[in-house]
């Protein structure tokens, strides 16, 4: 399984949940079958660009938010912070902000 095809549609889960649709209701919305949507998310199929682009409108995201930051991982700890990247970046600014705080008082909590 390539990284991308996993990165990508880890994000578009996260969005799709973000709006709470189900596959089935994004398949709908971005003209595409929802089996087809479930192989993109768990990065089985490798979607052809137009497919990507009818999941970002109708997700109404950019393809800048689905690509940004996708690097080349060499490291367990670089796709460990990828990970966590990707799941932010679904997030609210408020969501982010409180993730934020709750690191910040783990780590005053592990210094101790």
């Amino acid at each position: 399984m390539c990284k991308i095809q996993k990165t990508i549609g880890e994000r578009i889960r996260n969005f799709r949940k973000q709006k709470g649709w189900s596959q089935e209701e994004l398949a709908d919305k971005a003209s595409l079958h929802s089996t087809y949507i479930g192989q993109i998310e768990r990065g089985e199929k490798n979607a052809t660009i137009e497919s990507i682009e009818k999941i970002a409108n109708a997700l109404e995201v950019s393809l800048e938010d689905l690509f940004k930051s996708i690097q080349p991982i060499e490291k367990k700890a670089d796709y460990t912070l990828s990970q966590i990247i990707t799941k932010l970046q679904a997030r609210s600014i408020e969501d982010q902000k409180f993730i934020l705080n709750m690191i910040d008082q783990l780590f005053l909590w592990k210094d101790q």
